[in-house]
């Protein structure tokens, strides 16, 4: 046998690992491919961030629940608390504190309206808060949307790319058309990798938001009803007076 007719016949090695994958595939899907691995990392960054930020604002929900629930005065509480940077419930307190001292160094006139206006402080503080704790999550929820569709994208551009080659070359074999479609599927893939996590990530997290958001408002409920019965008090007792 013609020794060139055994090195043409002789089988092409293609190395598949993913970082071969990667550097063989079309500037256009290594983009593809370096946007969404970025994406992924950003997404993993938050969602470490968010669920360290709130294990954080549970326990200073409960840790601030004990204080207040112990029976410790209002006053000596808002105290301590109102040149401290506060968050979750103690931020609440502080808010609806602030606008309860205020009225009443005003006129009695805004002593009769003190309930309605705490109502709105709580209500401010409380979309503050959800904001807080809300942010970047719609991050999350758009790279898990949008990820599956860039990676299509990547797998697209290679897949042209690859039946180019094909067409040039004249030679439409499963092995020259195989590495070329592996790269570009390769795109779909981390395209999936980011877009899995993230939905995943940003449903469980939009669970934990909305429960903090519950115990906001329960707990903002509670004091609102505390004020006002001390409110229709001191009305009562100015009446009488």
């Amino acid at each position: 046998m013609n020794p060139a007719d055994v090195a043409q016949a002789a089988p092409v090695v293609h190395d598949l690992s993913f970082f071969s994958l990667f550097w063989q595939a079309h500037f256009i899907v290594k983009l593809v491919m370096m946007g969404l691995l970025a994406a992924s990392v950003w997404c993993w960054a938050i969602i470490i961030d968010k669920t360290l930020l709130y294990a954080r604002t549970k326990r200073a929900m409960n840790r601030f629940e004990d204080v207040f629930w112990s029976g410790q005065s209002l006053e000596e509480l808002f105290r301590s608390l109102q040149n401290r940077p506060a968050t979750g419930l103690a931020a609440v307190f502080v808010a609806a504190m602030r606008e309860w001292k205020r009225s009443f160094e005003g006129s009695a006139r805004s002593f009769q309206s003190l309930s309605q206006r705490i109502d709105k402080v709580l209500d401010v503080t409380i979309q503050r808060e959800v904001e807080r704790l809300d942010s970047r999550l719609m991050i999350l929820a758009s790279i898990g949307s949008a990820g599956p569709y860039i990676g299509l994208f990547g797998t697209v551009v290679g897949i042209m790319n690859s039946f180019t080659s094909i067409a040039a070359s004249k030679n439409t074999s499963l092995a020259v058309v195989a590495p070329g479609i592996a790269e570009a599927l390769f795109a779909t893939a981390i395209g999936l990798f980011a877009a899995i996590p993230a939905v995943l990530a940003y449903n469980k997290l939009q669970s934990e938001v909305s429960k903090l958001q519950s115990r906001l408002e329960g707990f903002a409920d509670e004091f609102s009803a505390i004020l006002s019965r001390q409110i229709d008090e001191r009305l009562s007792s100015s009446r009488a007076a």
